[in-house]
């Protein structure tokens, strides 16, 4: 049976602008996760992993899966599951609502942007 090719250890042009790796260099002062810094296209920003618990709202993060890197014990690289970053800036009703729901909110609580409803 012939062998499958080896791997390419070079990554790819198109999947080195897609990096997005963390450094991790230590844990949180509660002891309950640990601190990073990231790295993706464009930005390098200091952040803090942590356990998804049951009951615990994730709004206003993101929640990533790792992946450790060959031959680099604090180097992981990151996908992306779900990005609830944008959800913690939106205001008014929810965005699962329907055209009709969100039109019909301004008619009963009145646009926060035009002023006082009389």
């Amino acid at each position: 049976m012939p062998k499958d090719p080896e791997p390419d250890p070079k990554p790819k042009e198109a999947d080195a602008d897609k990096h997005d790796v963390v450094l991790v260099h230590g844990q949180t002062e509660d002891g309950e996760g640990v601190r990073v810094l990231r790295s993706r296209p464009g930005k390098i920003e200091a952040a803090e992993l942590r356990a998804i618990k049951q009951g615990v709202p994730i709004q206003g993060a993101e929640v990533v899966r790792l992946r450790e890197r060959d031959g680099s014990p604090v180097l992981w690289d990151v996908e992306v599951e779900y990005d609830g970053r944008d959800e913690a800036s939106h205001k008014g009703p929810s965005r699962v609502s329907s055209r009709a729901y969100r039109d019909n909110w301004d008619r009963i609580f009145g646009d926060s942007s035009a002023g006082d409803v009389n």
